[in-house]
């Protein structure tokens, strides 16, 4: 594990007004998406906070699906891309939010962080904290000026990244957390992938327990306690995590960073591992 000071990886809506209203306010990045659903594209033409840019997480902070997983990391060189579009520039702040379940901000967030941006976090609550919080909404689409933020992806500082083998090592060596719901990491049901289970290895830990009842991460102090409890604490104990296709895991990794814990994310994730015949496959509510 590598220990972190507390940081302001994330915001609440009450200090994105303020940072609005000043003097360097940041680029906003809508990234609202919904598993299995309709592309959201129309929901943000119809409200948005004011200056926000849209990025499909499907299209554009993903490649195509295939070998790599459902949601593989997408090539490097279009994501700069898209960002710069955008208006993100390596010296500009920037504030990634979506509809409230902070996963797909949360994979923007660790993108650009990845890639090597410096300052990049997520709006708290997403839009729906937003508005209960009074923010400014409009149906007008922004036409930023295009940034120059150019990836270099591993960037020194930045989130790691494991592939299966990695991934597999440490599930043994270190803590390998596993972000779906505790019935998919027991293999009780399987929507969506090949075979139900886990990595051999891999501790369960739902991506929903970051968050409370509304909807909010749980303060850095609860989520340090209870990736404590999951010995993702300890020092010189490495940390990766999974999910089922690299979405709700980077949430997962956004709650560590949170915590001041840093992690690595197997962006494959359980999309990749159980399409190969040749993994094994645990189930149960133990690692083995």
């Amino acid at each position: 594990m590598t220990v972190k000071p507390v940081n302001s990886a994330i915001l609440s809506a009450s200090a994105l007004m303020a940072e609005l209203a000043g003097g360097r306010p940041p680029v906003l990045l809508d990234v609202r998406w919904q598993l299995g659903g309709p592309r959201l594209r129309d929901a943000y033409a119809s409200v948005h906070l004011t200056g926000a840019v849209y990025v499909d997480l499907d299209q554009e902070l993903a490649g195509p699906a295939g070998s790599g997983g459902r949601h593989p990391l997408p090539d490097p060189e279009a994501f700069g891309a898209v960002m710069r579009r955008a208006g993100v520039s390596a010296g500009t702040p920037v504030v990634v939010y979506d509809g409230g379940q902070g996963w797909a901000a949360a994979r923007a967030w660790w993108l650009l962080r990845w890639t090597g941006h410096g300052d990049v976090r997520v709006l708290d609550g997403g839009l729906g904290a937003w508005t209960a919080a009074g923010g400014a909404v409009t149906a007008e689409e922004s036409a930023p000026i295009e940034g120059d933020f150019k990836p270099n992806p591993g960037a020194e500082g930045g989130p790691g990244l494991l592939d299966a083998d990695g991934a597999a090592a440490l599930a043994r060596a270190g803590v390998l957390l596993d972000a779906r719901a505790g019935e998919r990491y027991r293999g009780d049901v399987e929507p969506i992938d090949r075979v139900g289970g886990h990595i051999p290895g891999a501790l369960s830990a739902p991506t929903s327990e970051n968050v409370g009842a509304d909807g909010l991460f749980l303060a850095a102090d609860a989520l340090r306690a209870r990736f404590a409890g999951l010995g993702a604490a300890e020092e010189g104990v490495a940390v990766g995590v999974y999910c089922g296709s690299g979405v709700s895991g980077a949430h997962e990794v956004l709650a560590l960073e949170v915590a001041g814990i840093g992690a690595a994310l197997y962006a494959g994730s359980w999309s990749q591992w159980s399409a190969d015949p040749a993994r094994p496959v645990a189930t149960g509510p133990t690692p083995q």
